[in-house]
């Protein structure tokens, strides 16, 4: 186990500025100021130091060792499993969260007559896979329309308990435009009640929010590294729930798949039985660098605590909603309860272009999606830094 550090904002400012200094020296010297993690996670120092030092060797091949192989992934799948209160045998190391998403969509028991629900406004990631696959498997995928600009839970949850042809569920946990989180655990636990898959894409939220499977009824859960937990790009996973392993077929093979693979003097005794835990959902070798620098940064989010981490966002988020609330002028896409909330403040104001030209002028780095301003805040960043997106944008 990874020991925790204080939380953050225990001892605030001088923990978190040590911290920032150590970890973002670029941000700490003014540089810039980076709210837009819902795009891409800025890389800890930690992060930096350990794939520069891991590519120095992959250079000179004669300094490698076996531990600088397969021993790393073991790490990751370790660390992965510890971040969200999975079994490393649950954890299954991809590039993307894409490749999750078409596992869950190509691996689940479904076949004719199921409908699987997902819902309007998802990113796209989230539903061209199981478009796909339907029309590949032969069951129906379903987008219910929004409330609003929210996820109809009350309607999803309505068919969930009421159709019969529902097998499945497919939500994202955060909204990659609004910001607005779902209600996974009422949702995964009337799938779970009716015996209906729920397969959660948590890029949006794991890293600004705490997750723990092991309270979650959720059965597949698919995560980049690359946003909110601050890794390489390469870098990700998906969890399998244990129960639910053996009864889905891999939808491709790796020559490390397979229960014989590691047995590097038997190459060619070929044995098509699968692993029996979650690699046998892996394919191929992996981008290993990546995945040191994934190890550096879960190492860090284990020090800070996600809970801790996740509370002090809230606050930070929390400064922002408030601001621009108060504002007349300016729609604000996110709701203002912590519980549906993540890392994400989605504005809309009288002059979107304008806004965002002006922020990105004062070094205050985000993103425009659907029509809205993205203001994706971290762990690394200050009180300060959300003043000065609020003075540029006027009080």
């Amino acid at each position: 186990m990874t020991p925790h550090a204080k939380p953050l904002g225990a001892s605030y400012p001088a923990n978190l500025l040590d911290l920032r200094a150590r970890e973002y020296p670029w941000e700490a010297r003014g540089e810039a100021v980076h709210f837009d993690h819902a795009s891409i996670g800025v890389i800890p120092q930690r992060a930096r130091d350990a794939v520069a030092a891991y590519n120095d060797k992959r250079a000179e091949m004669h300094r490698m060792r076996a531990d600088d192989f397969f021993p790393q992934l073991d790490r990751s799948r370790a660390l992965v499993a510890q971040l969200i209160g999975a079994r490393p045998e649950e954890i299954a190391l991809t590039t993307n969260t894409s490749w999750g998403v078409n596992l869950a969509a190509y691996a689940l028991p479904l076949g004719p007559g199921d409908i699987v629900l997902g819902s309007d406004g998802e990113f796209p990631a989230n539903v061209y896979p199981w478009m796909a696959a339907a029309k590949q498997r032969g069951f129906t995928f379903e987008l219910v329309p929004m409330q609003g600009h929210a996820v109809d839970e009350a309607e999803i949850l309505r068919r969930v308990q009421t159709d019969r042809r529902v097998k499945g569920v497919a939500l994202s946990w955060v909204s990659f435009w609004t910001g607005i989180r779902i209600d996974a655990m009422t949702l995964g636990a009337a799938c779970r009640a009716s015996g209906i898959w729920f397969a959660l894409d948590t890029i949006q939220g794991l890293g600004a929010c705490a997750l723990d499977v092991r309270k979650l009824p959720v059965d597949i859960v698919s995560n980049g590294a690359q946003k909110w937990l601050c890794a390489p790009w390469g870098s990700a996973f998906a969890y399998v729930r244990a129960e639910l392993i053996a009864q889905m077929e891999p939808p491709a093979a790796g020559w490390l798949s397979q229960a014989s693979a590691g047995d590097f003097a038997r190459f060619l005794a070929y044995d098509p039985a699968w692993r029996d835990d979650a690699q046998r959902f892996e394919v191929g070798s992996l981008p290993i660098q990546d995945f040191v620098g994934m190890n550096a940064s879960l190492e860090l989010f284990l020090e800070l605590g996600p809970s801790a981490i996740e509370d002090y966002l809230g606050g930070l988020t929390g400064e922002l909603w408030n601001w621009a609330s108060s504002r007349r002028d300016i729609r604000c896409l996110t709701p203002p309860e912590r519980a549906r909330r993540a890392g994400i403040v989605a504005i809309v104001t009288a002059d979107v272009p304008g806004d965002s030209a002006r922020l990105r002028s004062a070094g205050i780095v985000h993103s425009v999606r659907e029509g809205a301003i993205r203001l994706a805040p971290h762990f690394h960043n200050t009180p300060d830094d959300a003043r000065r997106v609020i003075e540029t944008l006027g009080e």
